[in-house]
């Protein structure tokens, strides 16, 4: 299958973007996504890199001291504009932000889809201030989802296009861990969907509460945490 590049394809995904998120599965997701950043961001100068029509960006800029962001698809920041949050269209790979200028540099659901990973990882512990903080997010082998991903067949994510269009890798914590910069400490991680089978469980009464509330505990528990279809690297900046 051919595949296009990301600017185009993340211009054409635009449009359905949030056509789910308001379901409880994304919900989840986000919370999770949210709930790692404000641990470590809150009354700090935080930076999104790959922050989509901003929906994690505008919830981390009512607890952090000042929040920004940039997407490499003009279709998906035309949204996050709307929201009057402080965007601008860059690469995760070319930063237009200072060096040591912000105290928390996080990405959720983008470096998966970046073939110069370590590049973009430089790219985050630059800006980062000494003793600050990368939250790196990455999709995980080691995984029910990605299980079911192999398995199911690929997605939409507009009239013409589906997820199999886009480049993806799946990274261990092994694997994360040889492309960090040498100015990077791992510190800690966060799983995120340890146990979720497939989205619509979530939509069950009484079982999905149940999913929800172990998959909130699960998170951050040694072992289970590295079974996350999504594994949230925390890094410290030296």
């Amino acid at each position: 299958m051919s595949r296009l590049d990301n600017q185009s394809y993340y211009d054409d995904f635009a449009g359905w973007y949030e056509r789910e998120r308001h379901l409880p599965y994304h919900r989840m997701l986000d919370d999770l996504e949210v709930g790692i950043v404000e641990r470590y961001g809150i009354g700090k100068d935080v930076f999104e890199v790959g922050c989509g029509t901003g929906l994690i960006l505008d919830r981390t800029r009512r607890f952090a001291r000042s929040a920004a962001g940039i997407d490499l698809s003009g279709g998906m920041l035309a949204r996050a504009a709307q929201r009057g949050l402080r965007v601008a269209q860059a690469s995760a790979t070319e930063l237009p932000i200072a060096t040591e200028s912000v105290d928390v540099a996080y990405s959720f659901k983008v470096l998966a889809h970046i073939p110069d990973i370590a590049g973009a990882l430089r790219e985050m512990a630059r800006i980062v201030r000494p003793g600050g903080w990368v939250l790196a997010e990455f999709y995980n082998p080691r995984s029910i989802r990605r299980l079911v991903k192999w398995a199911k067949p690929p997605t939409a994510v507009s009239d013409s296009t589906n997820d199999e269009h886009v480049f993806t890798r799946y990274d261990d914590a092994a694997a994360i861990r040889t492309y960090l910069p040498p100015e990077l400490d791992w510190v800690t991680s966060r799983g995120i969907r340890v146990i979720t089978p497939v989205a619509k469980v979530l939509e069950v009464p009484v079982l999905g509460a149940a999913v929800r509330w172990a998959e909130q505990r699960l998170a951050d528990l040694p072992g289970a945490r590295d079974l996350g279809g999504f594994l949230v690297a925390c890094c410290r900046r030296r």
